[in-house]
């Protein structure tokens, strides 16, 4: 008897500083039972070390749209983690925008019910900005599941003051029990 092929996650990365901590993340959703594929905006594929990351996945690292004939190398994924999401990810994908294979792939889980969970990393003046609350409500109306602890009670991260980030304190852990 063959044992039952894992469950496929999509890890998108945005460029924030806890980009650079994508591996120990990857490390947390293999032991919780997940077969992760990474994908990188743009600007974080300059970031990472993409075959580091392709090295602890088993698969290649996405960071661009495919071209048409090109075949798809990677597994349909099950569920989406995107951490560090991005101010400027989290408000573009609430509008629709599609202009990186991350957004693509966030917009088109919306409408395909995928589980969906975005870890954000911000500062408090972004989380202030008159787009942002809306671009959040939008998101968890749509089914998404956003981790910002902006209200009593929520797990999730905690905006910090602007210029004080740092990277260690996104709570990585909050998320592979999202997904379940």
């Amino acid at each position: 008897m063959t044992a039952p092929a894992r469950r496929v996650l999509y890890h998108l990365i945005c460029a924030a500083p806890p980009a650079l901590d994508a591996a120990g993340f990857i490390g947390l959703a293999h032991t919780a039972g997940w077969d992760v594929c990474a994908v990188t905006t743009p600007r974080a594929a300059a970031w990472v070390n993409l075959d580091a990351l392709a090295g602890l996945t088993g698969h290649p690292v996405r960071t661009d749209y495919k071209l048409p004939h090109e075949p798809d190398v990677l597994p349909p994924p099950d569920a989406i983690a995107v951490a560090p999401a991005t101010f400027n990810t989290i408000n573009k994908w609430a509008a629709g925008t599609a202009d990186n294979l991350v957004l693509g792939l966030l917009t088109e889980a919306l409408g395909l019910h995928l589980p969906t969970a975005a870890l954000p990393y911000l500062n408090t003046a972004q989380a202030h900005h008159p787009a942002f609350t809306p671009a959040v409500n939008r998101l968890r109306a749509a089914g998404a599941t956003i981790l910002l602890a902006d209200q009593p009670g929520q797990n999730g991260y905690h905006p910090h003051p602007p210029r004080h980030g740092d990277r260690s304190t996104l709570p990585w852990q909050t998320l592979p029990d999202t997904l379940t």
